[in-house]
């Protein structure tokens, strides 16, 4: 197997596969946490199994007689566990187009091994069954550095896909508990995190929902049947809308707050709010509630303080988006529709948000405190956050601000030691105040470095019980934790008191 040509193709395929596996099924498509990939995941397994024995062999042995037809059978094997992926993720999932064509060319370049390989398989076959070992310098050294590559990501895709189990999230119907049948209901932003869910949840539950959304390519994760519109203009006098959910707007921590970027986040939002109360004053009938969301960056950078909703804000530029946001849904009060602004707090959910970036650092080891690790983290579970807006939409007590946060904040620290318990791991980088502000300016400095300590108080005073109120057993949860670490959970599921500093 001395073949230079051979061993660059061979190289080639181990860098594309490499590419593939990082940026795509680790990256962008986040296969380890889909409920929907396991079968892909199981597949990707083995693949990366034959992929060891294949680079090690080649790397280090000549196989002759019975142990060549056993390494060609296995180079067969993975031609068809080739196509049986093709076609698995063809059927669960819309692969980006790097991702196809990427898979393109490794396929061909695996064609090319073999018809390189093939004359020589087939002259150590007819030879004595035996093993010699072999050396063939670097390319040895790279194919040995290969196999343990994707041996590693063998057992961590196997140990994923058995995981995926313990990640399903239940009967989406059950958080629309409460709501009248057969409502009509508009919701903006229903493509993003949070909006595929309440869409989903609406939708099973019988309600008739119509999404206002420009990202034509979120469509194919929202749940059917739903009427899907890209302007307000669609929708007539005489359409019947018992709600509107306004969660459209901008992404604030996806980026630099460079100007432009800063007036887009502000004008994504009160542009569409502005918007919605034309809307409203137009329609022949005026819905029950509008529902819309704003966050806790409201407050400003508050420090220790604890935050109802009666509090004062600090100015900041998060502050400055939400108070503008708030102003423009405060006022279609004024067309006799009752108003609930909910003011949002990390929203926590394997699917998306914050969370869900740093599922796969933490996975490698790369987790870590930022800035002193002292700052609040006012946060709130993915469907628990649907069923406070479902609870919005239902209660005619609730008007005006609402803190939509669970009822125990925590400082980073504590957050970062969870999560590294939660997915087995330990946390141990520090990611410097002076780093993070340095490279994200104003945004490193205001979500990342600073934080509010806000409490729902509004909705314990309804009777509102989270089902995740505490973050250690909220995270156990969602992260599909093999079990609780000992002591972290009591037997009536929450997690010991811990004293606020």
């Amino acid at each position: 197997m001395d073949s230079p040509l051979l061993w660059s193709l061979i190289s080639v395929q181990i860098f594309m596969g490499g590419f593939d596996t990082i940026v795509h099924h680790e990256g962008s498509e986040r296969l380890a946490w889909r409920t929907s990939q396991k079968t892909e995941l199981r597949l990707h397994s083995i693949r990366n199994f034959f992929y060891a024995i294949i680079f090690l062999c080649f790397g280090w042995t000549e196989p002759h007689g019975f142990f060549t037809v056993a390494l060609s059978f296995i180079l067969f094997l993975e031609v068809l566990i080739t196509l049986w992926d093709f076609v698995e993720e063809d059927l669960t999932r819309k692969l980006p187009w790097t991702e196809r064509i990427n898979h393109t060319l490794l396929a061909l370049n695996y064609g090319a091994i073999l018809a390189l390989a093939a004359p020589v398989l087939w002259e150590w076959s007819l030879r004595s069954t035996a093993i010699y070992p072999a050396n063939y310098g670097w390319w040895s050294v790279m194919a040995t550095l290969a196999a343990l590559g994707v041996g590693l990501f063998s057992a961590r895709d196997l140990l994923a896909a058995t995981r995926s189990e313990r990640l399903e999230r239940g009967n989406a119907a059950a958080l629309a508990a409460g709501l009248p049948p057969r409502q009509h209901i508009l919701v903006t932003g229903g493509t993003g995190f949070v909006g595929r869910r309440l869409v989903e949840c609406l939708v099973v539950s019988g309600h008739y929902v119509t999404v206002l959304t420009r990202n034509l390519k979120g469509l194919d994760e929202l749940a059917h049947p739903v009427r899907v519109i890209t302007s307000l203009d669609q929708i007539h006098n005489a359409d019947r809308l018992d709600a509107i959910v306004n969660l459209a707007g901008e992404p604030v921590a996806n980026g630099l707050w460079t100007a432009r970027k800063r007036a887009r986040i502000v004008n994504s939002r009160v542009k569409t709010t502005k918007a919605l109360q034309e809307l409203i004053r137009r329609l022949d009938r005026k819905p029950a509630c509008f529902v819309s969301g704003s966050a806790v960056g409201w407050y400003g950078l508050r420090g220790d303080e604890l935050l109802t909703e009666d509090a004062d804000p600090d100015p900041a530029f998060v502050h400055e988006v939400c108070d503008q946001w708030e102003r423009s849904a405060a006022a279609i009060g004024q067309l006799n529709v009752r108003v609930v602004i909910l003011r949002i707090g990390l929203v926590l959910g394997v699917e998306g948000g914050m969370l869900a970036r740093l599922l796969t650092p933490f996975e490698f080891f790369g987790g870590g405190v930022m800035g002193t690790g002292r700052q609040w983290m006012s946060w709130i579970e993915h469907d628990d956050l649907i069923r406070v807006i479902v609870r919005a939409m239902s209660d005619t007590s609730l008007r005006g601000v609402v803190n939509a946060t669970a009822p125990e904040p925590v400082r980073n620290v504590e957050f970062t030691q969870a999560l590294a318990q939660a997915l087995h791991r330990i946390a141990l980088l520090h990611f410097p105040a002076w780093l993070l502000s340095g490279t994200l300016g104003d945004m490193g400095r205001e979500t990342m470095l600073g934080g509010q300590r806000v409490v729902p108080a509004k909705l314990t005073r309804s009777g509102f019980r989270f089902r995740h109120p505490q973050m250690e057993p909220m995270l156990l949860a969602v992260a599909g934790a093999r079990k609780p670490r000992p002591g972290s959970v009591g037997q009536d599921g929450r997690s010991p008191a811990r004293s606020a500093p």
